[in-house]
């Protein structure tokens, strides 16, 4: 079963519609990455049938707990192979999303990749997210941050939560333990001007896994200190 076939019954279960040029899209994706996959490692998924749930579908999920307004600004946060920013720019053409990651080969395999797809409106960032978060165009200009197992949730919310706008959304996509994560991290997302809105979680189309998308609201601006340098929010989280 080729990859188009495999997302067109996920998309169904997600109660999402692909269009026919999302499905090509997605398809030279997938060959595009397993094709690169060979000289750079960008993941040890590299099946059709793996790919189509555990990156694709799995990154269209976000579009179960929250509709981003039509042109939103998203920034994908440790984006790596693109997920799940590239997904979310082929299922809605209209975002305009800008892909941040700190290493180099990867940003080459998506600048390359962008291009082949023609997805206008992607900006490609290759730097530290700490950093990025300090820079004054990217600092609280987002409507929507997303970020995809980068992190535990309290550091992810200090990588996250300055590059958002106040009345945007953050959406940080966990495994089962998603619930309690974001319980243990009420104080960091107040600290950071957030709000813990909801942890809807489901089971990941044709496989079955338990999946959390955890939504957090930015209530206030955060404070001028955060993000703090490259590293420290790793080694002395916020909670």
């Amino acid at each position: 079963m080729e990859v188009r076939e495999h997302l067109v019954r996920g998309a169904a279960e997600l109660g999402l519609t692909l269009t026919g040029e999302a499905l090509d899209r997605f398809s030279v994706y997938f060959r595009r990455l397993v094709d690169y996959n060979q000289k750079v490692n960008l993941t040890a998924i590299t099946t059709a049938e793996g790919v189509a749930i555990k990156h694709f579908l799995d990154s269209l999920s976000c579009l179960t707990a929250y509709h981003p307004p039509e042109g939103a600004s998203l920034v994908d946060v440790g984006t790596g192979a693109g997920f799940p920013g590239v997904p979310l720019k082929i299922a809605r053409p209209d975002l305009r999303v800008t892909l941040v990651d700190s290493l180099r080969k990867r940003m080459t395999f998506l600048e390359e990749l962008v291009r082949d797809l023609g997805l206008d409106q992607t900006e490609l960032v290759c730097a530290r997210v700490e950093e990025v978060g300090r820079r004054a165009e990217h600092r609280e200009a987002y409507d929507v941050a997303t970020a995809r197992a980068v992190a535990r949730l309290s550091v992810l919310c200090e990588y996250c939560l300055p590059l958002v706008r106040v009345g945007g959304t953050f959406l940080a996509m966990k495994g089962s333990e998603g619930g309690q994560e974001a319980g243990q991290s009420i104080e960091a997302i107040r600290t950071l001007g957030g709000d813990l809105i909801r942890t809807p979680w489901f089971a990941l189309p044709l496989a079955g896994d338990q999946r959390t998308i955890i939504v957090i609201a930015k209530r206030l601006a955060t404070p001028a200190g955060f993000p703090r340098r490259p590293g420290v929010a790793e080694k002395r989280p916020l909670s």
